[in-house]
């Protein structure tokens, strides 16, 4: 078995891939999601070392990565200020692309660091099984590469 050229991901209204799809030039991958910085290492305080990021992935209409925004909103000490303008960012820039159409995509792995802290659609082997790994979201896309994923 070897891994697809491009991973399939479904959208799911109201849950982890609700806000993926099609624009004018291509595809795009929206999120809002919680994060650790690599190398943290649990502390009583770990609340105000939880940051929320607002998340846009753009793709070619083949699934090449294009380019990536993310904004850190705060930490988790203050979890629904972070998260609701984490979710106010991502909306502003999901209105700022012409043509957006919610829906399932198909796009290449990527990697990139921003704040200490790993996004991407990563290439994997989880426990001898190939898998496409979504960070930091933590979403895992495997054979049969339908779009469906582990979470």
């Amino acid at each position: 078995m070897t891994y697809p050229e491009v991973i399939p991901i479904s959208h799911e209204p109201d849950y982890h891939t609700d806000r993926i799809g099609q624009w004018r030039d291509g595809q795009f991958l929206g999120g809002v999601v919680p994060a650790f910085r690599e190398g943290y290492s649990r502390t009583e305080d770990w609340l105000s070392h939880k940051r929320w990021y607002a998340v846009l992935h753009r793709f070619s209409p083949e699934g090449h990565y294009l380019d990536s925004r993310i904004e850190c909103t705060g930490a988790d000490d203050r979890h629904r200020e972070s998260v609701d303008a984490a979710d106010r960012r991502l909306s502003e820039w999901l209105a700022e692309l012409p043509g957006l159409e919610f829906g399932d995509i198909a796009v290449r792995p990527f990697r990139l660091e921003f704040d200490g802290v790993v996004f991407g659609l990563v290439l994997e082997d989880h426990e001898g099984e190939e898998c496409a790994e979504l960070y930091p979201d933590n979403l895992g896309f495997y054979a049969p590469w339908d779009g469906l994923y582990d979470t």
